[in-house]
């Protein structure tokens, strides 16, 4: 059940109004619990002050001069997916019981009266202030229009002259519906649900539930690829020798892996969709998940037409082989040293990009997951079960796990690592590997934008063929000056790694600059012009 905040509340830092323009992901982190902090709204300030609650002093003063200018930046901005105008005469049009309904049902939101759709503040007279907010609350507590009421929170502002009646609407649990029908916010419009998909998709979303759990009785450990499983098993060994799945049966490491489960409140157990997207085979995927896909695709000559394409349907682990191949089949390897070693960019990139639109997607939806090349970069769209909807930036992002069985098991194999790793990573080495910042959009359909600056890219070539020069001149230099060197000891010398220094010894002798000597382990390089060669 909803309730209506008696006191004013407003977030302490940044201010509370600031809080519902774009890309603020941290009021819904709190989400899945605000149905129960609901019940008990108007004691926040005094017993949980660390929430970073406090009271707004006085109604109907106009506020600071920091939320006056939030205010304008949200009149400017415009309508959002959290963000609504109305016009108001008396009483609040259906059209503005619909926009709670959609806010309820989405992220909550702000719903502004007496401003017009273009952001002109047109008013509302100060007298009708309180009765428009009973008029509100009463339609919302009416069982004949709302199955149950959506949580209220009401603001009167001040705003050259003119009074606005901000309704904030909390975000909370449960599917609302106004007069029988299912609303939802997509971007700047309150859209009806018609298809029982849809109303699916909803309550998935709402009640924070992990479809990768799902039981499947009668999937059997012959469905699923053994022999993958035990390559899992040894990659994961790899990485840490010590690790338990070394030892394990493959029924005891499906159990630990979280993919033989029980469930608690049904005493059903078996094998789950995690299981089967993992580790399943082609006809036990497509029973379990048959919308599941990934469309691979390469443009270059022709931007309406493709150059390479790879649809994958494969369980999740072979996918990652496939799309990971695929990417680098196609895309460039830039010359990267970080401190005396040269990474790959690529590599790290790639795996970062792959990795996400497998682990963090909705695999019940019947949206199709792209992985598009082309001239303007890297670009993945994959469905999802978003809490919010924006711009993910490394300064405000709360990472929120969407299949947390199935990253686990990522992780455990070496081809993720820790949750928020992964744009941490994108953020530090995009720029060096296409030559821009990274672009992540959170949604129904998340999209990962790598994009290509062939400028910056072409600055950080000129950088890197110097740095290469300027390191090959240096080997050159100190092979001249001993007569001999190994790897290790042009390592050393110029401060690289001995791989990357074999590599320019081998450069060396294909130049006819010097000769080896010695099997791999022993093999040392002689300048050609030293005494007795």
């Amino acid at each position: 059940m909803g309730c209506v905040a008696e006191q004013r509340i407003s977030w302490k830092d940044p201010p509370f109004l600031e809080m519902i323009s774009r890309d603020r992901e941290e009021l819904f982190c709190i989400s899945p619990i605000f149905s129960l902090i609901s019940l008990f709204f108007p004691l926040l300030p005094y017993f949980f002050p660390y929430f970073g609650f406090r009271k707004r002093k006085g109604r109907g003063r106009e506020g600071s001069n920091v939320e006056r200018s939030v205010f304008e930046k949200i009149l400017s901005q415009g309508e959002s997916t959290t963000v609504e105008f109305k016009r108001c005469g008396s009483a609040p049009g259906q059209d503005a019981l619909e926009t709670l309904c959609s806010f309820a049902n989405r992220n909550g939101g702000n719903l502004f009266l007496g401003v017009s759709d273009d952001g002109q503040v047109l008013g509302l007279p100060q007298a009708s202030l309180l009765e428009i907010e009973r008029n509100l609350i009463n339609r919302t507590y009416d069982p004949g229009l709302f199955n149950m009421p959506p949580s209220l929170e009401f603001e009167q502002i001040e705003y050259d002259g003119q009074w606005v009646l901000r309704v904030w609407v909390a975000p909370t649990q449960g599917v609302f519906r106004f007069k029988g029908r299912v609303y939802d916010r997509m971007a700047d419009a309150d859209v009806v649900l018609k298809f029982d998909s849809q109303i699916a998709s909803l309550y998935v979303r709402k009640n924070a539930i992990f479809t990768e759990q799902h039981i499947f009785p009668y999937l059997r450990m012959e469905d699923l690829d053994l022999e993958l499983l035990e390559r899992c098993r040894r990659r994961a060994a790899a990485r840490r020798p010590s690790h338990p799945w070394g030892k394990m049966s493959d029924e005891e490491l499906l159990r630990s892996a979280q993919l033989y489960t029980r469930d608690i409140e049904t005493g059903k157990e078996g094998l789950n969709r995690a299981a089967a997207l993992l580790l399943g085979r082609p006809e036990v995927i497509l029973s379990a998940c048959p919308g599941y896909k990934t469309d691979a695709v390469f443009r270059h000559r022709q931007p309406d037409r493709y150059d390479d394409r790879d649809t994958v349907r494969e369980n999740l682990v072979l996918a990652y082989d496939r799309l990971y191949a695929f990417c680098a089949k196609h895309l460039p390897d830039p010359f990267y040293l970080e401190g005396d070693s040269r990474i790959s960019v690529r590599d790290i990139v790639v795996r970062e990009v792959v990795s996400n639109t497998l682990i963090h997607r909705e695999f019940t939806s019947s949206f199709p997951a792209k992985l598009v090349i082309d001239d303007e970069g890297l670009r993945t769209e994959n469905a999802s079960r978003a809490m919010f909807e924006g711009r993910l930036t490394l300064a405000d992002f709360n990472p929120m796990p969407k299949n947390p069985i199935i990253a686990n098991f990522f992780t455990q194999i070496g081809y993720a690592e820790e949750l928020g790793s992964g744009l941490r990573n994108l953020e530090k080495y995009a720029r060096p590997f296409l030559g821009a910042d990274p672009v992540l959009q959170e949604g129904d359909v998340f999209v990962a934008r790598i994009p290509r600056n062939s400028e910056t890219l072409g600055a950080a070539a000129t950088v890197a063929t110097a740095a290469k020069a300027a390191t090959r001149l240096a080997i050159m230099a100190l092979l001249k000056e001993r007569g001999s060197l190994s790897a290790v000891e042009a390592a050393e010398g110029a401060r690289i790694s001995p791989k990357t220094a074999a590599k320019y010894l081998k450069a060396l002798v294909g130049e006819g600059l010097a000769e080896p000597d010695g099997n791999v382990r022993t093999r040392r390089y002689y300048w050609t012009g030293s005494p007795g060669r």
